[in-house]
């Protein structure tokens, strides 16, 4: 066996080593592709919320409860995307300060408010507007709680209040007269 012999085998495995670690690439990639929109169905499976309107002309929304027993939904504020995680325990809807920003929410005066976190910052704000499906609200009480690390928000009382809510199952009907 010559060095050339040798050293054209060396680089021929070499070759072949990496078209084995560029295809374990390629097909985890292509599976991430292909399952990511199923992960990110079962973290929020209220993408897109179809409304629909009662005989007595109510307005109605049903979500389904995620995986972790969450209502997680695809809604608006003042006509940006959002993801609302639904929460009955909070007052208001409480939004990041970051995602205020984007959205340019005004900060009004600043409070102190108990969470389950214990006792933090935010700031009092209104929302234009508020919409999950067909159910639109204006003027909706809001707090910008400066140290929310979360990107959704929580859609609280302030905007529950006003609806009624059925639980079902794994279903949640919010319904608008």
């Amino acid at each position: 066996m010559s060095d050339s012999e040798t050293g054209e085998e060396g680089y021929t495995r070499r070759i072949g080593r990496g078209m084995v670690v560029f295809a374990w690439v390629a097909v985890l990639g292509l599976l991430t592709v292909l399952f990511q929109p199923l992960l990110e169905q079962q973290v929020n499976p209220n993408r897109e919320i179809v409304g629909q309107v009662d005989a007595q002309g109510a307005r109605e929304v049903v979500l389904q409860r995620n995986r972790a027993g969450h209502y997680i939904a695809t809604g608006l504020i003042n006509q940006q995307p959002v993801v609302f995680l639904l929460d009955t325990g909070a007052t208001d809807v409480a939004i990041s300060s970051a995602l205020a920003d984007r959205l340019n929410v005004d900060r009004g005066r600043a409070v102190n408010v108990r969470t389950a976190n214990g006792m933090t910052r935010a700031y009092r704000a209104t929302l234009d507007q508020v919409s999950l499906g067909n159910i639109t609200m204006n003027n909706v009480s809001a707090s910008i709680m400066s140290g929310m690390g979360t990107t959704e928000v929580l859609l609280g009382m302030s905007f529950l209040k006003r609806l009624e809510l059925t639980q079902k199952g794994s279903t949640l009907t919010l319904r608008q007269k």
